[in-house]
């Protein structure tokens, strides 16, 4: 039964910078709740009560922010605001959280390696990456689990792209799998032409992996650019037997991406009711201004 996850958090956040100089960028909120607790509720949907963040230096905010904060709670508790009070609380019981550093940035593949000693070699565990938001709510990683558990092989996300953008992608080569949405993947390239790209089925930031996976990262060369690459380990794993890629089929936020991360707002924004009323309102007068000229849109032509 899998219940670890390793979550990469080591990142620099360079695209979000100046205000990822001092906050992770896994902590920068989408509406009112950081990226990362997303994560770690999405974990705790599928089963996987033990955590290890992956992090670097200067990054220890995110384990404070799944901590008991008792002066914020007793200040909470004093003004009689329960249900505030109720989610910090609530923060510390969403799942076991663990961290180890990862002193160098040599690639994700040596970031999944750091959790070895964790997870050990002879358990199954998943990996999320923080810049991968799923549809919160969704059982997808929970499928995910259930398909490795079933097979016993490594089992990736995988989503269609355009063709003209396989170049941004580690793209799979594949074969019909055996359950709705099942692909086998017998190989993949890391950010191929497009013309040369063998599929339209890009990896994303989802894996549910065998401990067996250390091993061959450990004997993983240097591959794009000089890092231990992940996709590179999974292509070895796939050359002796077809590892399986399970189709994403609901929505999906790149969180690192700066349009990315205004769309999850947005979005995830449009399903509150606390929000969504006054969020279309404002949404529908600020399209009409732009319709009628009154507000200038940077980088486009005005009717």
């Amino acid at each position: 039964m899998v219940s670890k996850a390793v979550l990469p958090v080591a990142g620099l956040g360079t695209r979000f910078l100046p205000v990822t100089k001092s906050v992770p960028k896994e902590l920068l909120p989408v509406v009112d709740t950081p990226a990362l607790q997303l994560l770690i509720e999405e974990c705790q949907r599928s089963g996987l009560d033990d955590v290890l963040l992956v992090t670097a230096m200067g990054k220890s905010s995110m384990e404070d922010h799944f901590d008991r904060r008792l002066d914020l709670e007793a200040e909470l508790e004093a003004k009689g605001k329960d249900a505030e009070l109720a989610l910090v609380r609530g923060l510390a019981d969403l799942a076991r959280i663990h961290s180890t550093r990862q002193g160098e940035t040599l690639g994700l593949g040596h970031a999944v390696l750091q959790a070895k000693g964790h997870v050990g070699v002879d358990e199954s565990f998943a990996v999320l990456l923080g810049d991968d938001i799923v549809d919160p709510g969704s059982d997808y990683l929970e499928r995910m689990i259930a398909v490795h558990e079933r097979t016993g092989r490594p089992v990736v996300a995988l989503m269609e792209v355009d063709e003209r953008h396989a170049g941004l992608y580690g793209i799979a080569t594949v074969q019909p799998g055996e359950g709705p949405g099942e692909h086998l993947i017998t190989g993949t390239v890391e950010k191929p032409d497009p013309a040369d790209a063998p599929s339209n089925l890009a990896l994303i930031g989802r894996y549910v992996l065998p401990g067996s996976i250390f091993g061959v990262l450990e004997d993983q060369p240097p591959g794009a650019g000089g890092e231990i690459q992940l996709t590179d380990a999974l292509a070895r794993m796939a050359e002796e037997e077809p590892i399986v890629g399970l189709t994403l089929d609901v929505p999906r936020f790149d969180t690192g991406d700066k349009l990315g991360y205004l769309q999850a707002n947005v979005e995830l924004a449009l399903r509150r009711p606390d929000l969504a009323p006054g969020l279309v309102s404002w949404l529908r007068e600020l399209l009409d201004r732009i319709d009628d000229g009154e507000l200038d849109v940077a980088g486009t032509e005005q009717r």
